[in-house]
């Protein structure tokens, strides 16, 4: 493909705005030829039969029998119970679940060694906080690219790419011996993690609808505390055991080498939009999209309402375990305390929490929807206003009373986990089909941008400047615990807010969710595209 310069490029203006332009023109030529866009099939009833009138042709009915047989498939689906699950989707299910579970366990493997990773490096909080920005602010950057490129291309060869990046990355990771190499390795890891983390939650929706998608959706998301909490142990006890950090880190590759052979060979790319009886919509242009979802009321709330949540989990996932040890370190029966398992106990306690607060918000969910049907955004809110006090009570109980700790540690992380399988469920019936992957893009470059992307290094940051106000008293032990315990209780006000955006998100829930309703009914009956704007800038009398 060549391309003429302009007589006038030697400008450095010009030669600036030009260049760019030509590397995005290669580069999406390059992708056209690697990843052929899928080709979607266009429903042209309305032309067709312009078309026998104007030949003079009998018309019969089709279009009756499109629209009959669409909402036949859209009523069969809804009905569809956990049982009538086919072994091929269980399958399928199966392995976006095991993805997704090695995806955390890489992610908070570092979390488990953190104080082992700084004594090598010799860096302190700051830059400890550092490794888990640079992995998310490279995450977040890339998952609006991937949004766009899962709702035009092949998921399944996306998904299979990014995962053998990251595994790649975390094993050439492990041999650097000098930090600021190793920070790289770390942001290169959350290009192919993103690369999955948008397109999955995307494909369960195209296989199910209604209830069962609820169900599979926590099921998916089990993977989060359970990966996380694997992270932390196999971390800890991987390094133990071998006497070396770095082990810890070479444990996934060799799982995501499984996790590429089952994507590339047994996974199978759905129709998007099937489930619901909608596979012939047409994609549109990405600024059409764009323009759909920031004017979608119920989405950017539900987005600020999970940002919030993702600060929160982020700083208590990264500096937890380093907390509570520095706690059992100062209580009056130090030495009768197992310091040495806290992390293992803190992984154990974040598995056994998500999964608890995962299934008690699915089952709330379902079993409250038919009566309120608001209830899904009530469910996260209220989950985040009894999660601050819990985890407020946790900093304070750590230092005198080691059970109590970790009984308001479980209750809080699990007020905290009920909202996971819930905002993922309401994107995905607020979203129309065919820009789901990209709102799941948007959503993550949000919530990580302003969440867990700054909240592990903010809150190192805050415990160092704070550690050196209090460093005029000459217990350094406790001053370092009293800062990191300060700079914590940031996320607990962050928490309030975020209840606060759930639960004005429960007034428009609603409304923007008929319209997508609508849109798709539209859509499905007289064919064609969706145009940009059809869903949440029109203002008829309707709506």
């Amino acid at each position: 493909m060549r391309i003429k310069l302009p007589p006038t490029w030697k400008s450095n203006t010009l030669r600036l705005i030009f260049i760019p332009v030509v590397c995005v023109k290669k580069l999406g030529y390059l992708v056209r030829t690697v990843m052929p866009s899928e080709k979607f099939e266009k429903v042209l009833v309305l032309k067709n039969i312009n078309k026998m009138e104007s030949d003079n042709m009998t018309q019969n009915n089709s279009r009756a029998e499109l629209v009959r047989s669409s909402e036949e498939t859209k009523n069969t689906q809804s009905e569809r119970t956990i049982k009538d699950v086919k072994i091929r989707e269980w399958i399928m299910v199966f392995i976006l679940c095991f993805v997704n579970l090695i995806n955390y366990m890489d992610r908070f493997t570092l979390a488990g060694i953190l104080d082992d990773i700084q004594s090598y490096f010799h860096v302190s909080n700051d830059k400890g906080g550092l490794l888990q920005t640079a992995f998310i602010l490279s995450y977040m950057i890339f998952a609006p690219i991937f949004g766009y490129l899962g709702d035009r291309y092949s998921r399944k060869n996306i998904m299979a790419f990014g995962v053998f990046l990251w595994c790649l990355m975390t094993l050439i990771g492990s041999f650097m011996k000098n930090y600021w190499f190793f920070l790289l390795f770390r942001a290169l890891v959350g290009i192919g993690e993103a690369s999955y983390s948008t397109i999955a939650p995307t494909i369960i929706s195209d296989l199910f609808v209604g209830d069962v998608r609820s169900k599979m959706l926590a099921f998916f998301y089990f993977a989060i505390p359970v990966g996380s909490g694997l992270g932390y142990i196999v971390g800890s006890e991987t390094a133990k055991a071998l006497g070396q950090w770095q082990w810890a880190l070479r444990v996934t590759p060799i799982l995501g080498v499984i996790a590429v052979l089952l994507i590339f060979f047994v996974l199978k790319d759905p129709e998007r939009g099937q489930s619901e009886g909608s596979s012939h919509i047409q994609t549109t242009p990405w600024t059409e999209d764009m323009k759909d979802l920031v004017k979608n009321r119920s989405f950017m709330i539900s987005t600020a309402g999970f940002t919030c949540v993702t600060f929160v989990a982020g700083a208590l996932a990264w500096w937890g375990p380093k907390f509570i040890e520095k706690g059992l370190k100062l209580q009056p029966d130090a030495n009768n305390v197992d310091i040495g398992s806290s992390t293992f106990i803190f992984g154990a306690i974040t598995m056994l929490a998500g999964l608890v607060g995962l299934t008690l918000g699915c089952y709330l969910s379902q079993k409250l929807k038919p009566r309120y049907p608001k209830v899904d955004p009530i469910i996260c809110g209220v989950g985040l206003f009894i999660s601050a006090p819990l985890l407020l009570g946790t900093t304070f109980a750590v230092t005198y009373n080691i059970a109590l700790c970790y009984v308001l540690l479980f209750l809080g992380q699990v007020a905290l986990n009920l909202n996971w399988s819930i905002v993922s469920d309401i994107l995905l019936y607020i979203v129309l089909p065919t820009r789901r992957s990209t709102a799941e893009g948007f959503q993550l470059l949000v919530s990580h941008a302003l969440g867990d992307a700054g909240s592990p290094y903010l809150i190192g940051c805050m415990s160092d400047a704070i550690l050196i106000l209090l460093n005029k008293s000459s217990d350094s032990e406790w001053n370092e615990f009293k800062a990191l315990q300060y700079a914590l209780f940031t996320t607990c006000f962050v928490e309030i807010v975020g209840a606060f955006f759930f639960l004005v998100n429960a007034l428009y829930i609603l409304e923007d969710k008929h319209k997508v309703d609508k849109a798709i009914q539209e859509v499905t009956e007289f064919g064609g595209t969706i145009q940009g704007e059809l869903v949440f800038n029109q203002t008829t009398a309707t709506d």
